[in-house]
């Protein structure tokens, strides 16, 4: 059966016109529906603005401390003195024992101690080790790196003095290849500042992309139900809604439209006001957004149609997200992540997303570098595509069906 150009273009004509109407009432229920403008809209402008200021300090400074110096001697005065002239440390209290320190970091007044011991000085002179006793306040790792790596910079450096001392060398060169015979350079790779927001905020702006998205789909998908007879997605009866493909481009349309500027501020926008890492090339990044935002977007419209009710797709979504920002490999390792649950994130684009964007941005990949990634976002983009048209289409049978069944 051969079809002529005529039929050809009015086909294709009927598809743009159904999308297009499909477009604009989308675009009208973004508009109109607070919780869809809200997650679409001031979600993403406001929250990870929120979240940066923050962690915009990067690391802490300052933390105080607690001092119980059973030792009262001259060593035990210049180690306290070094610590507290660090940048991390802040001494904030002498106790005169453990059990007034631990009331101290009860009534958090203070986020560890420094115990030193009576004979700290006298084992010293004796050429014997001394000790010196951290304890830490565990509930926040930063001050507790703060706190340990402090006193385990200082006793290094004591330590080398000591040496150096007791080594009985003529000259001040022989003293410093005493002191330190292999010498090193630390130099923070991927993370110049050393802090917490940019290693892991970059992650977080790629997940709050996803997961905006799926659930301002979801609300919109939602909505959709509760207006039409039957719970079902798709209106039957209507002439734009026959046609899957125009349904799923039309929505898609929209959806594009919003992200593309949402998504330039995510990525683009809050690095350069937040000074975090930008290293990837404009170009490299735009070639690399466009599967993801496809991606999210069609793996949002098929989650959409498997959710009966509007707070569903909120609860499911809220519930992944801290997983999925484990699974992506950045906050924990990704060689320590069990095979299972490696292939569980592969179903989701913002595992890929993450770590391609991470490396483009923060660590200097070209986009060749990144080109498991990028086409691994093709793949779910097409599969997901496939699989969000399948369901509108079966939605659509399920509401005609039903529609037959009790005579509407």
């Amino acid at each position: 059966m051969q079809c002529s150009p005529m039929s050809i273009f009015h086909n294709i004509y009927q598809i743009v016109q159904d999308a297009c109407f499909i477009w604009r009432k989308e675009m009208r229920q973004v508009l109109k529906d607070e919780g869809v403008f809200m997650f679409f809209l001031v979600v993403p402008i406001a929250y990870p603005l929120i979240y940066s200021w923050i962690y915009n300090n990067e690391a802490v400074h300052e933390v105080p401390v607690c001092v119980v110096d059973d030792s009262h001697s001259q060593l035990s005065r210049e180690f306290l003195r070094k610590c507290d002239a660090s940048p991390d440390v802040r001494i904030a209290y002498h106790a005169q024992d453990l059990d007034e320190a631990k009331s101290l970091v009860s009534r958090q007044l203070v986020k560890g101690v420094y115990h030193i011991s009576s004979n700290f000085e006298s084992n010293l002179m004796r050429l014997e080790q001394g000790t010196i006793s951290v304890y830490c306040d565990m509930s926040l790792m930063l001050t507790y790196k703060a706190i340990f790596q402090t006193a385990q910079t200082v006793s290094m450096e004591m330590g080398s003095q000591i040496t150096t001392r007791l080594g009985g060398h003529y000259t001040h060169r022989e003293e410093v290849v005493s002191a330190r015979p292999l010498d090193y350079d630390d130099v923070p790779l991927f993370n110049p500042q050393g802090g917490y927001g940019s290693s892991v905020l970059p992650a977080v702006l790629m997940l709050i992309l996803q997961q905006t998205l799926v659930l301002g789909i979801g609300l919109s998908a939602g909505t959709a139900r509760d207006e039409n007879k039957f719970r079902h997605l798709i209106p039957v009866n209507a002439p734009h809604y026959e046609r899957t493909f125009p349904i799923v481009l039309g929505k898609f349309m929209c959806y594009f439209m919003v992200y593309a500027v949402m998504g330039t501020w995510l990525v683009a926008g809050i690095p350069r006001i937040f000074h975090f890492p930008q290293l990837a090339t404009w170009f490299s990044l735009l070639m690399f957004m466009i599967p993801y935002i496809i991606a999210c977007i069609f793996f949002g419209m098929m989650v959409s149609c498997m959710v009966k009710y509007r707070e569903n797709v909120m609860l499911l979504i809220v519930f992944v997200s801290i997983p999925l920002l484990f699974m992506s490999g950045v906050s924990w390792p990704q060689s320590n992540i069990p095979g299972m649950w490696q292939g569980v994130s592969w179903l989701f684009p913002s595992t890929f997303g993450i770590r391609g964007y991470i490396r483009m941005n923060s660590m200097g990949a070209a986009l060749n570098d990144v080109q498991f990634e990028y086409w691994i976002l093709w793949l779910q983009a097409v599969v997901y595509f496939i699989l969000a048209c399948l369901v509108y289409r079966f939605q659509y049978f399920i509401a005609k069906r039903d529609a037959k069944k009790y005579g509407n």
